[in-house]
């Protein structure tokens, strides 16, 4: 069978199933226990609208995990069926051309499983890169990264995080002008990838700064 799911699919499975875990955990209510796994099976499912049977098959155990052991090794399980980020040093280098001695992160040590989107810091320019798929193509956006000493709302995983203002500039209409676009977002993007249940903050911000 080959890979179906979507990291933030995976991520969303992986909340569901937490929470029917910490519902065993916090509740003898056997009734509120089984409204967490009702709702988490109808959840799940509804990411799939067209599953086929193998795929219905790997999602079945979802109503019988009870322990973070179980869900671990559900976890396990289905991770060979998530969609990884298809990215090569190649393809970052084309998003960015005028880019001059852009650093490429080591891909091969990156688990490409977990993340929805690609970014990094490069010190030396300070610039934050974040790379992401839309409509089946790369798309990059660069630019400086504040942090700041508080946590707030990241726009693309909606997490109350640790954050820092994104900012990208654009040479406005007049000459000599620019334009400046951003929004607060996580400090630390593994923190950020882990966190994304649903992909459309993360287009939305993107397309944001590029329009």
């Amino acid at each position: 069978m080959e890979a179906f799911i979507h990291v933030d699919q995976f991520n969303f499975i992986k909340r569901q199933v937490l929470d029917i875990v910490n519902a065993h955990v916090t509740s003898n209510d056997k009734g509120v226990v089984h409204t967490f796994i009702s709702l988490a099976v109808e959840r799940v499912d509804a990411l799939f609208p067209e599953m086929i049977a193998e795929q219905k098959q790997l999602l079945t155990p979802i109503p019988l995990i009870d322990d973070k052991e179980k869900a671990e090794k559900f976890f396990a399980d289905i991770k060979p069926y998530v969609i990884p980020f298809h990215v090569t040093e190649q393809g970052i280098k084309k998003l960015f051309p005028k880019v001059k001695k852009l650093k490429v992160p080591e891909l091969e040590k990156l688990d490409l499983q977990e993340i929805c989107y690609l970014s990094w810091i490069d010190y030396s320019m300070n610039k934050k890169f974040i790379i992401t798929r839309s409509n089946g193509k790369l798309v990059g956006v660069h630019g400086t990264f504040d942090p700041i000493k508080q946590k707030g709302i990241c726009a693309i995983c909606n997490g109350h995080e640790e954050v820092g203002l994104f900012l990208t500039e654009k040479k406005g209409q007049v000459l000599g002008t620019y334009t400046k676009k951003g929004n607060y977002i996580c400090r630390d993007s593994d923190v950020c990838n882990q966190n994304i249940t649903a992909i459309e903050h993360l287009h939305d911000f993107v397309s944001r700064l590029k329009a």
